[in-house]
């Protein structure tokens, strides 16, 4: 599969808190649009959109899809990109509950068990030797941190991964895994945390901060707040859009007036800039210290065009954020 030889002229990449690895500051998630029931010809489309822009780094988990992510991405990745894997970062997670039985997840889901046989499911799903990036998926209060962190340093000397990360980990004891994973000399890469301009709460409650001070990077995902923070809800709510379809993670309910207000203000400000809703909402999120990227999501590749676009005013003026904070307080 050819590429753009340009691809990487225009994107830049950020350092992961004070290691040596860098990301571009929109990666691509597939928690959505890579199920079983999803056209694979357009999944090839995405990922194939997204690396001739420069995106590098593609984020799964073994239960996205129910494991069908991992699977479509192996076979796309085998038949398009397979001689570009050393210049992909590719990451998966472990820790919900994924299958049968008292190994399976949710609770024990940081047991030495289920994070060392999870990895080993996802890279036969993957079709690889190891990934770039492993995730403790969620906390689990009823496992001794030492053995998840046991687990994981191990899963790093067996080269299955080169790095290990977590995700929604806040407070005491996100500052105790990392503690604990730098001793094992395995330390914290990032923490992975929901945040944009309606959800703040990895900012507000000090995560941001104690992440920053100890070198560790932040990769933000929900950045559009599943498709509010875009053009989608200005006037009224689709019927395909999230909120117009049944049992999913979006309510009605939870779009009220006063929301809707808000999200019009935003998107006047973001037209002042030059930029759609979107588009400055994924460049906000940048605007804080420790985020090193942002996970996007995308249901047809035009939407990625867009996003890396709106990097070209990635900056905010000290007005604007007032403006912003003003808005969303």
């Amino acid at each position: 599969m050819d590429f753009s030889p340009q691809r990487y002229d225009n994107m830049t990449y950020n350092r992961v808190g004070r290691g040596g690895l860098r990301l571009p500051p929109i990666s691509l998630g597939l928690w959505h649009n890579f199920g079983a029931k999803d056209s694979l010809e357009n999944q090839q489309a995405i990922l194939r959109t997204a690396y001739d822009l420069g995106i590098t780094h593609f984020d799964l988990a073994d239960n996205y899809g129910d494991g069908a992510a991992e699977i479509n991405f192996g076979k796309l990745l085998q038949s398009d990109f397979a001689e570009h894997r050393d210049q992909l970062i590719i990451s998966t997670k472990s820790g919900h509950r994924f299958w049968d039985g008292p190994y399976g997840g949710g609770p024990g889901g940081g047991s030495r068990k289920h994070l060392i046989a999870g990895l080993d499911q996802s890279l036969q799903r993957l079709g690889l030797d190891y990934v770039d990036i492993y995730y403790h998926h969620t906390p689990d209060l009823e496992t001794p941190l030492d053995e998840t962190v046991g687990a994981l340093a191990d899963l790093v000397q067996q080269g299955k991964t080169l790095y290990i990360a977590i995700s929604n980990y806040y407070g005491e004891r996100s500052e105790e895994i990392r503690h604990l994973l730098k001793a094992a000399k395995v330390p914290c890469l990032m923490n992975q945390l929901p945040f944009n301009l309606l959800d703040r709460n990895a900012e507000s409650s000090g995560e941001f901060s104690s992440l920053y001070n100890d070198g560790v990077g932040v990769i933000t995902f929900s950045p559009l707040a599943q498709g509010l923070l875009t053009n989608r809800y200005l006037n009224g709510i689709p019927q395909d859009s999230r909120a117009g379809k049944p049992d999913t993670c979006l309510e009605q309910g939870q779009i009220t007036q006063t929301l809707l207000s808000k999200i019009r203000k935003l998107n006047d400000i973001a037209q002042e800039r030059g930029q759609s809703l979107a588009q400055m909402a994924l460049c906000w999120n940048l605007n804080f210290k420790p985020v090193t990227s942002v996970l996007i999501g995308a249901s047809h590749p035009d939407q990625i065009v867009a996003n890396v676009a709106g990097l070209t005013r990635k900056t905010f003026t000290e007005e604007a954020l007032s403006r912003i904070a003003e808005v969303i307080k």
